[in-house]
């Protein structure tokens, strides 16, 4: 086996080059089931081997590279022409792979194990030929360094970060009942302009604006009719369907039940349903998309139980912020703008320390 400052360099080579562009997930993969199990950052949970791969003995080679010399082979006089090689076993192995990250799936190893002969002869002749030695290697070694500290503390912090107290999510959620609170909610949604045949013949500006005007008036018109109707008490699953027809559209109407929606859910502006109590039927909303009607039909509070995943996510990210304030809130930074010319300045307090960790 080589030198550990190599091991060292091939992680490097690893994390920031095939970590980064095969540990994405593809686009068909269905997201975590929970916000739990994201939590849990699923990146440190190892990833079994399957039946084949566990059957092999501890100390079986895994990859021979033939003709390359172990870097110790010369001082103790093994080397022979021709009969050098480099033997890694399934340990040294997947010792690599867990220090580039422990849930390597077995696609992302072959990858590694069909990438790494290749970086074990390109850095054996970059030794033979001194480029270890040289001040530029040694300054990247030392960067290079730093990001993955960088990395490795992020990571550290964030699994502490994680073990969020079963009292503190309680406290919580019975501190910001607002934020959980829940209201069923049923919505017409009438267009702002009625889809009309285009004219026979081109209009003039002037004619053209009057008939968007028109086509505007009548939506608005048609729009306060069904609100009247809705606090009448009249189907908002009918009302809806009729603001569709009405409006000439083709497509079908959107389902007038919202199902439960908390604060957050509705658009910028429509915050005075959450006013309403029980039964009641909002004013006439309008924005740029149209008008809406909103009736409540109940409101409720979601359960701790399941509101718990929500919860942890929430005051892990807290913890997060004062775990990473804790760390750099003692450091400063000063810059030499006339160093750096026309270069935009970043900000007067110290960036991230990963900040610029290659991503």
């Amino acid at each position: 086996m080589r030198s550990g400052w190599l091991i060292f360099f091939l992680t490097i080579c690893f994390l920031f080059g095939i970590l980064a562009w095969g540990q994405t997930k593809p686009a068909t993969e269905p997201p975590a089931t929970t916000p739990a199990a994201a939590a849990d950052d699923d990146d440190d949970r190892p990833v079994p081997p399957p039946p084949s791969a566990a059957a092999v003995p501890a100390d079986a080679p895994v990859l021979t590279v033939k003709g390359l010399c172990p870097a110790d082979s010369a001082k103790s006089g093994e080397a022979s022409a021709g009969g050098c090689q480099t033997v890694i076993t399934r340990a040294e192995f997947e010792k690599i792979a867990r220090s580039i990250q422990p849930s390597l799936s077995p696609v992302i190893k072959r990858q590694l194990m069909n990438l790494y002969p290749r970086l074990l002869i390109m850095t054996h002749e970059a030794e033979v030929r001194g480029l270890d030695k040289e001040e530029n290697f040694q300054q990247m070694l030392a960067y290079a360094r730093m990001q993955i500290l960088t990395q490795q503390l992020t990571r550290r912090v964030q699994q502490e970060a994680a073990k969020v107290p079963e009292k503190d999510m309680a406290d919580y959620y019975e501190k910001n009942p607002e934020t959980f609170r829940e209201y069923a909610l049923e919505r017409v949604y009438i267009p702002r302009l009625k889809q009309e045949p285009p004219p026979g013949a081109k209009l003039s500006e002037e004619a053209e604006k009057e008939r968007q005007k028109n086509a505007e008036d009548a939506m608005t018109k048609l729009a306060e009719t069904l609100r009247a109707r809705a606090a009448n008490g009249e189907s908002f699953a009918v009302l809806q369907k009729e603001a569709y027809q009405s409006a000439g559209m083709k497509s079908n109407p959107p389902n007038a039940s919202m199902g439960k929606i908390r604060r957050t859910g509705l658009p910028p502006g429509h915050d005075a349903v959450f006013s309403l109590k029980a039964g009641e039927v909002s004013s006439l909303l309008t924005d740029s998309g149209g008008h809406y009607i909103y009736k409540v039909d109940a409101i409720g509070m979601e359960s701790l139980a399941d509101a718990k995943d929500e919860l942890h996510n929430i005051l892990q990210g807290q913890r997060m912020k004062e775990f990473m304030a804790k760390i750099q809130g003692p450091f400063s930074t000063e810059v030499n703008d006339a160093y750096f010319a026309n270069a935009p300045a970043v900000g007067a307090a110290a960036a991230p320390a990963n900040a610029i960790a290659p991503k």
